[in-house]
């Protein structure tokens, strides 16, 4: 019998890449004509909906299945903070196709070109990371739409890393957690190729440029995506009654779902990028 995990990946043909990418693009001209004609005119249930089935079939598109993992918390669970590790651009689509949230997104994006118009219009609050001071600005609308209802989702590691590494978790957007009486729900992520081994191809870290990124992951046939809900933490009760608290207990259920669901080679070599980062 043909040991898979020993077998070489074929990569797509250059027709499959094009076809894709193509698709691609026609699907985010969709989801352009979605947010400034129809999006807005919904209740809340509807965009929730609307939303997950366009980010499954972003997905779908680019070759990558999700499997969820752990206890599902529902479409769009009220007054609930998720809080993922950082991997890639796919990230934001991986969470969306299963629990609909609000991200959070560094300002800079703001001022991009379309996606910038795109990501506002869906609802994403935006934050200066150059001014501490923000932090409080941000923290007091998060609350406020947490405590109305609302579903928000940080990457408390602030920056991508290939996968491989968990970096520690900042602890200043937490705040808003224990402000509204939230729940926070540690998300767990993982990549991996058409043989069930973790894949860094759809990594957006380091040097890597979209482009770059985007051409690795259309070489895959499929690859896929592990969103795994770990147990949610009730923020501003003992023992998680600190935003340091509440960071810390989300990176260990984030850690601990990467160690208990790895089926890759050890790391021996591999370097975390932080001083402080743990090899998974």
């Amino acid at each position: 019998m043909t040991d898979t995990l020993n077998t070489p990946l074929k990569s797509t043909s250059p027709l499959t890449r094009a076809a894709r990418l193509a698709l691609m693009g026609v699907h985010f001209l969709y989801g352009f004509y979605l947010l400034a004609f129809r999006y807005r005119k919904l209740d809340r249930t509807a965009q929730v909906r609307l939303a997950r089935r366009w980010s499954l079939r972003m997905l779908k598109v680019l070759g990558i299945e999700v499997v969820m993992r752990g206890e599902w918390p529902g479409e769009y669970p009220a007054n609930t903070l998720m809080v993922a590790n950082h991997i890639s651009w796919l990230d934001i689509f991986a969470l969306s196709s299963q629990t609909m949230t609000r991200f959070i997104a560094k300002m800079e994006i703001r001022h991009w070109p379309v996606v910038g118009w795109l990501v506002h219009a869906g609802g994403t609050l935006f934050i200066d990371r150059t001014n501490r001071r923000d932090a409080s600005r941000v923290n007091q609308i998060m609350a406020d739409a947490l405590q109305s209802g609302d579903c928000m989702a940080v990457f408390p590691e602030s920056t991508t890393s290939e996968g491989n590494v968990l970096l520690p978790f900042k602890s200043s957007l937490f705040e808003s957690a224990i402000l509204a009486g939230s729940r926070v729900q540690p998300v767990t992520l993982r990549y991996l190729d058409a043989n069930g081994i973790p894949t860094t191809d759809p990594s957006y870290a380091g040097d890597t440029t979209f482009r770059e990124s985007l051409a690795a992951i259309l070489r895959h046939k499929v690859i896929r995506v592990e969103v795994t809900f770990g147990e949610s933490l009730a923020a501003g009760t003992p023992p998680y009654d600190s935003r340091f608290a509440l960071a810390e207990a989300s990176r260990r259920e984030v850690a601990a779902a990467l160690r208990l669901s790895r089926d890759r080679p050890d790391t021996d070599g591999l370097s975390p990028l932080d001083p402080q980062a743990e090899v998974l």
